[in-house]
């Protein structure tokens, strides 16, 4: 199946595509250009967050999309997520209610009134965390929104959830890459039909985050595995951005790259023609170094 059909079980009435267009440092006066531009190129799931400060760029970019390419809103996969207050930071986590009033925002602002997967940021909310979890279950009885789930939540705190007697979530969007693989938990997730998103799949490229204000704990200094990763990109007559793409949808997870050259949206998009073979999957899975590095403050899945 070509990667422009392919996707992924949400519930038994929702399928994530397999590509999604990212947008976090996407800011609002470039975000609906880029985003009309992915889907013109092809993408059919757009991710936003209301952290992300873009939401209503983006649904002005989905809108247009939609318009110029003779779409209507079922051929479009949206994500958005909740901040949920990060007392760590100085904030008040979010109670239930507020989470309800925060999804009716993101709504608005994006112009819609779906998503087609509504996610708990972080676990940062802490002792709300089944409150917040419990908002999301109402609002998808209420219809806003056809699949739920969280973000950057580790066994632990998926845990709670069951601990709490309430149904699971259905979709977990966490870093995942080469250098942070995270083995365990995706097992834990399968054995839980909990679907994998996989953020920040381009981690391990020299240019990743490589622009002024694009904070991550990424290591500053050259690394052996951009070699690594070149040679069996060029084995393939593939681009590295490609083979990383193509390794994590090859795992069973959604990815979600981002840019705003046009060129490089259709190239990352473009994962048919090549399979990663045993071998070069067994190598990569040796690159594995743990934790995440895509937040400057720290992984977000190791939150008490």
């Amino acid at each position: 199946m070509s990667i422009l059909r392919a996707t992924f079980s949400i519930n038994a009435d929702t399928r994530v595509p397999a590509v999604g267009f990212g947008t976090y440092l996407i800011g609002e006066g470039d975000v609906s250009e880029a985003v009309r531009a992915a889907i013109g190129v092809g993408y059919r799931h757009i991710d936003t967050a209301e952290v992300y400060q873009n939401e209503e760029g983006v649904g002005e970019g989905i809108r247009v999309g939609l318009r110029d390419n003779g779409l209507s809103r079922n051929d479009i996969f949206v994500t958005t997520k909740l901040w949920p207050g990060a007392s760590e930071w100085g904030e008040v986590p979010k109670t239930g209610e507020q989470t309800m009033m925060s999804c009716e925002a993101s709504l608005k602002r994006l112009g819609l009134d779906h998503v087609d997967l509504y996610l708990i940021h972080s676990p940062h909310g802490g002792q709300q965390r089944v409150n917040q979890w419990r908002a999301l279950l109402e609002l998808k009885r209420a219809g806003k929104a056809r699949g739920i789930g969280v973000s950057n939540y580790s066994a632990k705190h998926l845990d709670e959830i069951d601990a709490a007697g309430l149904p699971m979530p259905e979709a977990n969007q966490i870093e995942l890459h080469p250098w942070s693989q995270k083995p365990a938990l995706v097992a834990y997730m399968r054995q839980r039909s909990i679907a994998p998103i996989a953020y920040s799949s381009l981690a391990p490229l020299s240019t990743w985050r490589a622009a002024p204000r694009q904070d991550s704990a990424k290591p500053q200094s050259p690394d052996a595995d951009s070699g690594f990763l070149a040679g069996i990109a060029a084995r393939y007559g593939v681009t590295e951005a490609q083979l990383l793409l193509k390794w994590g949808v090859q795992n069973g997870y959604a990815v979600l790259p981002k840019s705003l050259n046009p060129e490089r949206m259709r190239q990352n998009i473009d994962l048919d023609g090549f399979t990663i073979e045993a071998p070069d999957l067994e190598a990569i899975a040796l690159m594995d170094r743990g934790g995440g590095i895509a937040w400057s403050m720290g992984d977000p899945t190791k939150v008490s």
